[in-house]
């Protein structure tokens, strides 16, 4: 079913109404999902679409401005340096992206593919290529010459190499998120959560809601809320992303003429997104900044950040040297030690589970997660994976997922 753009802002509102609701006409609930960015939003559609009755709690709403989740538009992409565990969660996750995209009332999925590029000898960039070409993901391989020829807006070095992922791109985020609920119709409801509080057989999560089993899918939250359990092991730091106005009239940079792109050079990473819906040619480092708290943290971008942007864009964009900053955002990853998402239960409660760590490469994956967050409570004798367990999450950074 298709839905119009009029019935797409009445279910958000309806939503975000029930938020606003007196709490004691809130039902009880097989679910309740802590956390209504995309991790929870996915994980409560797939719960609801299994036939759970399922409620989703967030303390500021669904993508809020200071969430993991919200903003204007994230990576959606395959290549993972041959890994295949996040590379079929991201194919799985595409999918239902684009099947979302194809109900909502404006687009959420542009696909105006991914390019890496990197020095020809890089071994991640290798990894990933032989994976493409091993599982017959369609792409296409340049040399710099090649990417100059069809990039003539970017700038590329002698040695390098890249590759197309052709059917990737970009997700409109904060949006998208808010969609997905909206269409599943799950209840919102507004309130600030603590750890797990049992009474008799149900949970009580926030004032006059209960549930028989909880997921706490709150991103850099989950450590302010289980202080000793995760303090150490979900650490959330400062990300800036810049957007950039292209001149009046030039497309050039828009997603007919280019695509989402990567900078993979010496472990050290460079991505942006073509100008969509008007919004500016996005920059970003893919860099953990210091250490923030989410509910507090200054979101206002360093000037710093800002001069290091135009010295790349004058190597990589030179006609975007001197364009103007149009919006910034300031918002926040939540890493794990090594990059590598927690879905695990929690270690008093069996029906309590813990879900997140994006580490800034989570959002193109939340589908997939919902599913697997899903297909545990179905079933309570599932194994968790081990790179997703509570045991296997260190308190020294060590990032061996890009």
């Amino acid at each position: 079913m298709t839905i119009t753009r009029r019935e797409s802002l009445t279910l958000i509102a309806a939503t975000a109404a029930l938020g606003a609701a007196n709490a004691e006409s809130v039902a009880a609930y097989d679910v309740a999902v802590i956390g209504a960015g995309a991790f929870g939003a996915w994980t409560a559609e797939r719960l609801k679409s299994a036939g759970a009755s399922v409620v989703l709690i967030d303390q500021y709403g669904v993508a809020h401005a200071r969430a993991s989740s919200a903003g204007e538009s994230r990576v959606t992409r395959i290549s993972y340096g041959g890994d295949p565990l996040y590379s079929e969660m991201a194919r799985e996750s595409l999918l239902a992206w684009r099947e979302l995209s194809a109900r909502a009332a404006t687009p959420l999925y542009y696909g105006a593919g991914v390019l890496w590029f990197s020095p020809a000898d890089d071994q991640y960039m290798a990894k990933s290529l032989q994976y493409l070409k091993a599982t017959q993901t369609a792409h296409m391989t340049f040399t710099a010459d090649g990417m100059r020829r069809l990039y003539p807006q970017m700038r590329f070095a002698e040695g390098e190499a890249g590759f197309l992922e052709v059917e990737s791109g970009a997700l409109i985020a904060g949006r998208g998120v808010q969609t997905a609920v909206a269409l599943a119709q799950v209840p919102v409801v507004l309130a600030r959560c603590g750890p797990p509080r049992k009474i008799a057989d149900a949970y009580e999560p926030a004032p006059g809601v209960r549930a028989k089993s909880l997921v706490y899918a709150c991103g850099p939250w989950l450590a302010k809320i289980f202080p000793d359990l995760l303090g150490r092991r979900i650490v959330a730091t400062r990300q800036e992303v810049l957007h950039f106005g292209p001149a009046p009239g030039d497309d050039r940079f828009g997603p007919r003429k280019l695509p989402v792109w990567a900078d993979f050079n010496k472990g050290a990473i460079v991505y942006g997104i073509p100008d969509l819906e008007g919004q500016g040619f996005k920059l970003a480092f893919d860099a953990h900044g210091a250490e923030v708290d989410p509910d507090s943290e200054d979101r206002r971008v360093d000037r710093k950040t800002v001069e290091n942007a135009r010295d790349y864009l004058k190597t990589r964009f030179p006609d975007l040297a001197d364009a103007p900053l149009v919006h910034s955002r300031v918002c926040q990853y939540e890493n794990t030690s090594n990059g590598d998402f927690l879905i695990d239960r929690h270690p008093e409660f069996d029906d309590v589970w813990l879900v997140g760590g994006g580490s800034g490469h989570g959002f193109k994956h939340a589908p997939a997660v919902g599913r697997i967050v899903a297909g545990h409570l179905a079933d309570p004798k599932k194994p968790v994976e081990p790179r997703f367990s509570l045991q296997s999450k260190e308190t020294v950074r060590k990032r061996t997922v890009f």
